[in-house]
């Protein structure tokens, strides 16, 4: 008789798929038919089933209360460090930057620039991905480097990447903890969107600006990877050439491996840029110009007509 009577009870167990609110608005009418009939003075056989029966259903009662209570809290809690610890990860770019349209390169750490392995023998180990020093030590010529980790970055770690040109480091405190992952969140960099790149072996589930993306295979610790470096010309020419703006161009590589794709377009444009001006229908003695680059298909403009010449 009394599992029949709680069957309300459990039908209706607190669940993490419910928030505290809800918790509270499905148990409400439970908790509210309890009057705490504990005032008996007499216990007899006939108070005996009664006073049991409340008992019953008062325990369950007041620990819903106490669960909702530690709820409210945890999710208090869960709210603060869900958030990236500030609007603003990074200070205000130095003005001359900002001037000269200096692009932002946000690199991810692990199965990017280098892999932590753990052994039982020699415990954890950290392992540098080939061509690091020499990717960093060009393109931090260039750009603004941040590294960008959903872990806790070792304050040693911290250190030499800086000395390799790394200007900022920021970690899990700063990235956004959604759906049981940690995202790193590029509008709280304060930098302009258009001009920041996110380089990572998980770049799609791991960012949730997707649009700004270099997605590139995640090191594995192969002796003979080169990809960091295979990379290098086109960042270097993005970060030399400045596009009004970076997520178009990423998006017409998407699907595609970049330095390959990068090489094959800079061939192109370099044929074109040869055979200029011997075009079929010539240039009505005008001369070509070119006005786009490989970064998005090569094009070339007569400085005298309309026509124009785009590469595939």
């Amino acid at each position: 008789m009394l599992l029949i009577d709680l069957a309300p009870v459990f039908l209706h167990l607190p669940t993490v798929a419910y928030t505290a609110d809800e918790v509270d608005e499905k148990t409400k009418g439970f908790r509210s038919s309890i009057n705490h009939p504990m005032t008996d003075s007499k216990l007899t056989a006939e108070t005996l089933p009664h006073l049991a029966y409340s008992i019953v259903k008062i325990v369950p009662s007041k620990a819903i209360d106490i669960y909702l209570e530690l709820r409210r809290l945890a999710e208090e809690r869960i709210q603060e460090i869900a958030e990236p610890v500030a609007d603003k990860l990074l200070p205000n770019m130095d003005k001359l930057e900002e001037q000269g349209r200096v692009f932002t390169l946000v690199l991810d750490l692990n199965d990017t620039l280098i892999l932590n392995e753990w052994k039982r023998e020699t415990g954890w180990a950290t392992f540098k991905r080939p061509g690091l020093d020499d990717f960093l030590a060009h393109l931090s010529q260039i750009y603004e480097i941040v590294v960008y980790s959903d872990a806790i970055v070792d304050e040693n770690l911290q250190i030499k990447l800086m000395e390799k040109g790394v200007r900022y480091v920021l970690s899990r405190a700063a990235t956004k903890y959604q759906d049981g992952k940690h995202y790193r969140d590029l509008s709280k960099l304060n930098r302009e969107p258009s001009r920041v790149l996110y380089v990572s072996g998980h770049a799609l589930e791991s960012c949730l600006q997707t649009e700004n993306c270099v997605p590139i295979k995640p090191w594995k610790k192969e002796a003979d990877d080169t990809t960091l470096i295979d990379l290098i010309p086109f960042l270097e020419y993005v970060g030399l050439h400045k596009p009004a703006d970076i997520r178009p161009v990423l998006a017409s590589y998407n699907g595609k491996d970049i330095p390959s794709e990068f090489i094959s377009r800079s061939r192109e444009y370099q044929r074109i840029n040869i055979n200029k001006g011997h075009f079929v229908g010539g240039c009505d003695a005008g001369r070509w110009e070119i006005n786009t680059g490989p970064l998005s298909g090569a094009a070339i403009v007569c400085s005298r007509s309309s026509s124009t010449y785009t590469s595939a």
